[in-house]
């Protein structure tokens, strides 16, 4: 098969499969934060909780002959706010799956959670039912920025929240803390690092706020930190984290020594993720085929859970050609301290090496990229303007 051509067709240096991730989207949220452009919707009164979780199993069972065999290395609860949904409907998931697929003993599972959506006890509830690792959306610990931002918690649900996480002997949790707020100064920004690092968490994801569209915040745009406060937040607020015991290994990304979250590292290797529930993504190595796919689910939930009935489930299903491929394994593994290892291009794009290197030489040459014993790592440079190293891969026409 000709890889040059658009229907996914592959150079014969595939080889091997990546490691394989199951993505799980729970997507009601008790309000709509103003920034967020994710796929959440604000929860009915009554939560459909029996049917939404018999729709995911069943999900699944779709596109396990695109699996099979497969080891799943790690299982991510996002959302919306899956920690609306109880313990015992989280456990019927996770048996269900490993009824259905190869779960690894090992296996990373994480949670996503806000403060003030779990009872105290919950946390506990969760680890016994096999959750090991928590993300918390903290976003800030300051109740005047919190209120701004349009979250339901305050200050004394964060510290509730945490707590509840320590008792239940969950060592692997995670912080989200994002900075540029509305109003924020680097004070502030400095201040909220201290009281993360404070809680004791394993790791950070810190972040700066980003206006996107179709938002309110995008519809009536708050007044936010210019550019060089953003990044002096930025970089002061990384010296404080690094100084404490973290070491970066993303943009965005921050953790203890073993804790990285591996579920996000294989997004980020461009790695193979099943993504089950509403408007939930799933990209799928199909060697026998020749091929990568692509699978998008409905997005809303209401539509996706009607037409899980009829058959029509999938908003997209195509193969990825090549151009695109080339992007994405960019686009992801630039985003990495550890860089663009150059051995796993092939195997996990098809695309023989020798089709970029013009492009790579184009980085180097500019100051964007050094060639470090087969790993491409961002210079100083290239760190500050990743969008361009980025745009040097984008497909042709684009």
């Amino acid at each position: 098969m000709n890889s040059g051509t658009d229907n996914g067709g592959f150079d014969p240096g595939l080889n091997g499969l990546p490691p394989l991730a199951l993505y799980v989207h729970l997507p009601w949220c008790v309000s709509k934060c103003p920034y967020c452009d994710f796929n959440s919707h604000q929860a009915p009164s009554k939560l459909p909780a029996r049917e939404y979780v018999d729709a995911l199993l069943a999900d699944l069972e779709l596109d396990l002959p695109l699996v099979w065999g497969r080891t799943v290395h790690s299982i991510f609860f996002g959302g919306g706010t899956p920690s609306l949904f109880s313990a015992k409907w989280i456990e019927r998931l996770i048996e269900g799956f490993r009824a259905r697929l190869r779960v690894s003993p090992q296996a990373e599972c994480t949670l996503e959670a806000n403060p003030g959506t779990t009872e105290y006890d919950s946390f506990s509830a969760y680890a016994e039912v096999g959750i090991n690792r928590i993300s918390l959306g903290v976003q800030s610990f300051n109740n005047t920025l919190l209120q701004r931002l349009g979250r339901i918690h305050g200050c004394a649900e964060i510290e509730t929240a945490v707590e509840s996480i320590q008792c239940a002997g969950i060592s692997n949790f995670n912080i989200d803390l994002m900075y540029a707020l509305p109003g924020q100064s680097v004070v502030d920004a400095l201040d909220d690092v201290r009281q993360a690092l404070n809680c004791a968490p394993s790791h950070l994801s810190f972040y700066q706020l980003t206006i996107e569209p179709n938002t309110a915040f995008h519809a009536s745009p708050p007044e936010l930190p210019n550019d060089d406060a953003a990044w002096d937040m930025q970089e002061q607020c990384g010296e404080l984290i690094k100084e404490s015991g973290f070491r970066q290994y993303e943009i965005s990304a921050w953790a203890r020594e073993g804790f990285r979250c591996r579920h996000n590292l294989n997004y980020w290797r461009y790695g193979d993720f099943l993504g089950i529930g509403a408007g939930a993504h799933s990209k799928i190595t199909l060697p026998a085929e020749q091929s990568v796919r692509r699978r998008v689910r409905q997005r809303h939930p209401g539509t996706w859970l009607k037409a899980m009935q009829t058959g029509q489930w999938l908003a997209e299903d195509r193969l990825i050609g090549e151009e695109e491929r080339v992007f994405e394994f960019f686009l992801n593994q630039l985003r990495l301290y550890d860089g663009v290892r150059k051995d796993q291009f092939t195997p996990r794009t098809g695309v023989s090496w020798d089709r970029v290197s013009v492009r790579v030489e184009k980085a180097i040459e500019s100051g964007l990229l050094i060639d470090s014993n087969g790993v491409l790592k961002p210079t100083s440079l290239g760190w500050r303007f990743t969008n361009d190293i980025q745009a040097i891969f984008l497909p042709s026409g684009v």
